[in-house]
């Protein structure tokens, strides 16, 4: 039945579709589809705005307007599923693809002889990768995998390789690496994912390194609420990468 009371309203001019506010939203009212957030069905909205102070842009804001009740058991149900997706749902690392092989890879790497203040490497030195393991999506990566256990976690925007030069010298050497997309992925399974990892692996620590972009700052977040599902607290840096390869910021944070 529907009845007038305050809901989220989106304005997509405003909305970058960095997903911030995805993870804010305890009903899982809020998804990010074809670039733009959305409320997925009004009755899981309860309008009460937890997910305002998470958008940079202002693109949410609080309306009255005819709606849907809220429904705690549908939100129940929802987020039942989204704990424990069916089988088809999660992406499998079993599919016999080379792509999702778990390996490690035996390392002497000295990924650059230069002056390591140096950002540069001469042309004729020969540049070996600091890459430990395979695969390294979020999504492939399974929680139980070995080259996870006891490890420092690198967690990487796809971005970044491809912006900052000097990656596998100045973070990737000696971590464990995952890389995706916060804003083109799916936040609350990168939640879920995060949250297993951190549960099962015994992870030491980890850092983050993302863009300067807005839809970038979403990652560091679902990491930490990641963290904070497992019901655990491990020492976190976040990294800041500008557009044209500087770092821009770097900090110890906290989980959320």
């Amino acid at each position: 039945m529907k009845i007038v009371r305050k809901i989220i309203e989106i304005d997509e001019d405003l909305c970058d579709g960095c997903g911030n506010c995805v993870p804010s939203c305890a009903e899982g009212a809020l998804q990010i589809i074809d670039g733009k957030a959305k409320v997925i069905a009004d009755f899981y909205c309860d309008g009460l705005g937890a997910c305002l102070g998470e958008c940079p842009t202002g693109a949410l804001s609080i309306a009255e307007r005819e709606a849907e009740e809220f429904d705690e058991k549908a939100v129940e149900e929802h987020l039942a599923k989204q704990e424990n997706p069916r089988p088809q749902e999660i992406p499998s690392v079993s599919c016999g693809c080379p792509s999702t092989r778990l390996q490690s890879f035996q390392s002497s790497v000295s990924v650059s002889k230069a002056d390591p203040q140096s950002e540069t490497v001469a042309g004729n030195e020969e540049v070996e990768s600091a890459l430990a393991h395979w695969p390294v999506q979020i999504t492939l990566v399974p929680p139980t995998a070995p080259f996870l256990k006891g490890a420092d976690l690198l967690v990487l925007a796809d971005c970044v390789p491809v912006a900052f030069p000097t990656l596998h010298r100045d973070f990737l050497k000696g971590k464990a690496v995952v890389m995706g997309c916060p804003k083109l992925d799916n936040a609350q399974f990168y939640i879920e994912k995060f949250a297993q990892i951190c549960k099962q692996s015994g992870i030491k620590s980890i850092t983050s390194v993302v863009m300067e972009v807005p839809c970038c700052s979403g990652l560091p977040m679902i990491v930490k609420k990641g963290m904070q599902l497992a019901g655990v607290e491990i020492p976190m840096q976040e990294v800041v990468i500008s557009t044209r390869g500087k770092i821009l910021q770097h900090k110890q944070v906290k989980a959320a």
